[in-house]
């Protein structure tokens, strides 16, 4: 059995998160994707902790977006480092980079170069802004994006500060599109036609991911609102506290509201006319909302999960993340898989999300160590001799190691 990126070369330039999100689907699917990072220090998320990898490993930050690929370190300020990165480009079948504007310009890596060095590269490039509009040079990073690009606007409770969400949800928002991106472009290379560049932007990924609220707003002329942990167009949608913890209620439809009346014992709320629909409950959840809350608080999360369970009733309680690893559930899917890295460090790695028909069983590849395949990488890739890979070494190209 093998994978479907098997024997794919995908050249990762990218640092901190977007561009290693996406290029480690990418290495989850098969592809070899070789990570150039700096000589001596890498990629800045290496030191992003604690936590970090028992025994000198890195951080848990890096391994969360690096496994399974190969670290090659180069100097890319050095001449022979950036010959090597020409003769990489034109053996890669695709190109990840997040570099500013003036970088790309100084490292030779603008699209038209790089269609120069491999006319079937499918390149992508990902930036704050994009290549184009008077922001095309300013850094992006996920804490503005979230604030400029609506994100902390509808998140929060209604009269709180805009809130942010708990993850850096605009860069694995972006490496998602970005590997998107890749495929198309390789689906079009397969067809026949040429290699593709591709310029993703954080904040174009950022609007685009508040698909109906950005729409709603956009159709109805006005601005939206934070609503916590409500819906703006469904009732009862939305987390209740319970006699020792959370739940929440996602009553997506009024047959499903008829089912909680009954299973809790209070038929005459579906029959009252002011909550029959959705949309008279959407127009009176003041009315409603505190009635269930007082109703949540009388039952223990255990309880309401058997209740709504034989009811049919969608919902769930909010787990911790040390209670979703000890899901049945998450072993089931193989989300949580132990590993061993080169220097004999061992830990417990967050697993891939994408899995098909046939599937080889998982490897639980461990991120690389500065480095470490950089001899291997110019031999395999490169056809470097031994006696070349050394003199690069003493050349400087490799940070003087």
């Amino acid at each position: 059995m093998s994978y479907p990126l098997q024997g794919l070369k995908v050249l990762d330039l990218s640092r901190v998160l977007a561009g290693p999100v996406c290029t480690q689907l990418l290495a989850d699917l098969g592809a070899d994707v070789v990570k150039v990072e700096r000589p001596g220090a890498g990629d800045d998320t290496r030191q992003w902790g604690p936590p970090f990898v028992p025994g000198g490993g890195p951080s848990g930050y890096f391994v969360s977006c690096n496994r399974g690929k190969r670290s090659l370190a180069l100097d890319l300020a050095h001449p022979a480092g950036r010959e090597v990165v020409d003769e990489l480009i034109r053996k890669a079948d695709v190109l990840v980079e997040n570099f500013l504007p003036d970088s790309l310009q100084r490292l030779g890596l603008q699209p038209e170069r790089l269609k120069q060095l491999n006319p079937n590269l499918v390149a992508c490039s990902i930036s704050g802004y994009g290549r184009t509009g008077e922001m095309a040079g300013v850094p992006g990073y996920d804490l503005m994006m979230q604030a400029s690009g609506g994100i902390m606007s509808i998140t929060g409770e209604p009269d709180g500060m805009p809130m942010k969400v708990g993850v850096a949800i605009t860069d694995v928002i972006t490496g998602l599109y970005a590997a998107a991106s890749v495929l198309a472009g390789l689906y079009g290379r397969g067809q026949g036609g040429p290699g593709t560049m591709f310029d993703l932007a954080l904040a174009d990924c950022t609007l685009a991911s508040l698909v109906n609220v950005a729409q709603g707003s956009l159709l109805a002329g006005q601005r939206p609102r934070r609503w916590g942990n409500a819906h703006p167009q469904i009732v009862p949608y939305e987390a209740f506290a319970t006699a020792d913890g959370h739940l929440v209620l996602a009553v997506g439809a009024d047959r499903q509201w008829k089912r909680f009346c009954q299973a809790v014992g209070r038929g005459e709320l579906a029959a009252d006319a002011r909550f029959a629909t959705n949309p008279a409950r959407v127009e009176n959840r003041d009315v409603l909302i505190p009635q269930l809350q007082q109703l949540f608080a009388q039952r223990t999360t255990a309880e309401w999960q058997t209740l709504l369970s034989a009811a049919e009733v969608p919902h769930s309680p909010v787990l911790a993340l040390d209670e979703i690893f000890q899901s049945p559930q998450v072993a089931a899917r193989r989300m949580v898989l132990d590993t061993v890295d080169s220097a004999g460090r061992g830990y417990r790695l967050l697993g891939g999300a994408v899995h098909w028909q046939d599937e080889p069983v998982p490897r639980a590849p461990a991120v690389p160590d500065l480095g470490e395949h950089t001899d291997e990488v110019l031999a395999d890739w490169l056809g470097y001799s031994p006696q070349r890979i050394a003199e690069l070494h003493k050349t400087g190209g490799m940070g003087g190691e």
